[in-house]
């Protein structure tokens, strides 16, 4: 069976739990060089052994903060000094706090922006560059479909996934010459740890949300990661600058 991202170099941030590690688990059995990155040292060691083991390929586990650029800068340039080069990347990590207006704290506000957005543009900036000088490559953000339908209780998030959204379509148009591809994928409601936290919260207000959702599910990791495997492999040598929603055809 042919596997879509074969001896790709392949980067995904926030990579030890939830959608991130279903990423890096699918871009694994398509045959891709996995560099998981996360904050918590150790927390994917055992893991990416198996992981390398079970898709015959190599799963290598980096530790560091998205938000600290000098440690990014070190962790790209280690992974280009390897490997030779960097295939695809995908902006995964992010941290939400749900908060209604009037409750809204503005260090939490700052903490999403710096995560979601800042460290983006500065992973996007770094790798970019290097993927130009072997010829191009892939880069995905994951956005959010709230930055879109909008979600009560979530509104300083949604305006970190909208800026996702926003700086995906300039950076595509700018980095295009270069034979960087950038887009991104706007998930629905995804049955994750934090979908467990949310519905401990208010489980009645998830319950109503997903009684909308077109397809009459909850979106699931493998779901997002499919879309992004096809986004960062050669068959969408021709898609850049798009938002793709992965959201069962949510109403809200």
């Amino acid at each position: 069976m042919e596997r879509l991202l074969e001896n790709k170099v392949c980067i995904i941030t926030g990579a030890a739990q939830g959608i991130g590690k279903g990423i890096a688990e699918r871009f694994a059995a398509d045959g891709a060089i996995v560099y998981a990155c996360d904050l918590r040292e150790g927390s994917m060691d055992e893991w990416a052994k198996v992981c390398s083991e079970q898709n015959n390929t190599r799963v290598i586990p980096m530790y560091f903060d998205v938000a600290d650029a000098p440690a990014v800068k070190n962790a790209l340039m280690a992974i280009f000094k390897a490997e030779k080069r960097i295939d695809a990347l995908v902006n995964n990590a992010g941290v939400v706090f749900n908060k209604k207006i009037g409750m809204i704290v503005r260090q939490e506000t700052e903490l999403m922006f710096r995560i979601n957005v800042i460290a983006v543009i500065e992973l996007v900036q770094l790798c970019s560059r290097l993927m130009a000088r072997t010829g191009g490559g892939s880069i995905v953000n994951i956005a959010s479909v709230t930055a879109v339908l909008g979600s009560p209780g979530q509104s300083a998030y949604s305006a970190t996934k909208g800026a996702i959204m926003s700086f995906t379509k300039s950076a595509a148009k700018e980095l295009a010459s270069q034979g960087v591809r950038v887009n991104a994928v706007a998930p629905g409601i995804v049955k994750t740890e934090r979908f467990a936290e949310l519905y401990e919260s208010d489980g009645a207000k998830i319950d109503q949300r997903i009684s909308r959702i077109g397809l009459g599910r909850l979106g699931t990791p493998e779901d997002i990661a499919n879309a992004c495997a096809f986004l960062a492999s050669d068959r969408a040598s021709y898609i850049s600058g798009q938002i793709l929603g992965v959201d069962g055809c949510a109403s809200i």
